[in-house]
């Protein structure tokens, strides 16, 4: 299934019914009167968020979506009917957000929620609405209103306990696929990853979720290479392993930088998170050469790396255990802030 993490589609709800214009005409009934109907509501536009789903590609191949027009009102005060309802049905961690692609409309994160986009338009008012002492026979009804429509976008995050970063060919996918079950390509050329894995990983009666993106480069935020738009799949994420090709640079504290760069002039908080640093493919360097780079490395993130090694499994248990009390610290955290209260203005 190809991933699409992004779609821009045109929806509308329905029209509104129009009201009847009816007199009661029945044998030996010395009195008539008006007896038209009110018209049917339009169909809503609902949004809802289900399981199963982990891609937007259905969006792929239909982007317009109308609701359906109310039933007319008819005689004998018959109301019509409301018009059939349209129900997006997304993955979870959908954003979506208005045209201009910036303003959250709503950001749905857990299955079985649903979102009421847009209300049909109201049945119009039957010529039996309209009746009065003074005007026993009215001969006019309202029309039904028109339905709403707009364009939006649809954005997936995906929804991830930790994250992974890193230059290309960092060795971010092969650490993915020795520690789940997930099976991302792999292969000894940059930008391999061309669209964000996901695979559960268990440890010591644990799990957690662990997300693989495509590399960056120098440059990323301005559309350089595949640019950073797949790292809006590891904000959701409580911790970053930011992964350094111990072989394929000559300078592992120079390539550290460059990926933290992108992510400070990416933003939205992913600076901030939590970073475990480790330096991979550790099994193709001899002991001094592991060590000089290493010290680089430590230089450039101002702790010391970890050493690890997808190939050999040199502490990449110790790495997943890192992740795991990131994790529950970031949790603990989380439970523990105390949102804070507006001032109290004046009161009399």
């Amino acid at each position: 299934m190809k991933f699409l993490d992004q779609a821009k589609i045109y929806v509308r709800s329905g029209n509104g019914g129009a009201g009847a214009v009816s007199f009661r005409r029945e044998k030996f009934i010395e009195f008539g009167g008006p007896d038209g109907g009110d018209g049917g509501r339009g169909g809503d536009v609902w949004v809802e968020c289900v399981e199963g789903l982990n891609t937007l590609i259905d969006y792929r191949y239909q982007q317009h979506f109308k609701a359906g027009t109310g039933i007319h009102g008819m005689g004998r005060n018959r109301t019509g009917a409301k018009g059939n309802d349209v129900v997006l049905r997304v993955p979870v961690g959908t954003e979506i957000l208005e045209e201009d692609n910036e303003t959250v409309i709503a950001d749905l994160t857990e299955p079985g929620q649903r979102l009421l986009l847009l209300r049909g338009g109201n049945g119009g008012f039957g010529n039996a609405q309209f009746k009065s002492s003074t005007n026993q026979a009215p001969r006019h009804a309202n029309p039904g209103l028109e339905g709403i429509e707009k364009w939006i976008w649809l954005r997936l995050k995906l929804i991830a306990d930790a994250g992974l970063v890193g230059l290309p060919n960092a060795g971010k996918s092969t650490f993915l696929a020795s520690v789940s079950a997930a099976k991302p390509k792999i292969a000894d050329y940059p930008f391999t990853t061309l669209h964000p894995n996901l695979g559960v990983v268990e440890l010591d009666g644990r799990g957690f979720v662990l997300a693989d993106i495509p590399g960056l480069i120098e440059g990323a935020h301005e559309g350089t290479g595949l640019g950073d738009r797949f790292l809006g799949h590891i904000e959701r994420t409580r911790v970053l392993l930011h992964l350094v090709d111990g072989s394929g640079v000559e300078d592992p504290g120079e390539a550290y930088r460059v990926v933290r760069g992108e992510l400070e002039a990416y933003g939205n908080g992913l600076e901030d998170k939590p970073e475990i640093v480790a330096m991979s493919k550790a099994d193709a360097l001899s002991p001094e050469l592991r060590a000089e780079r290493a010290a680089s490395l430590e230089a450039a993130c101002g702790r010391k790396p970890l050493i690890l090694s997808s190939a050999s499994r040199e502490n990449v248990d110790t790495a997943l255990r890192m992740i795991i009390r990131a994790i529950d610290k970031d949790k603990e955290d989380a439970a523990n802030e105390v949102p804070s209260r507006p001032e109290e203005g004046w009161r009399p």
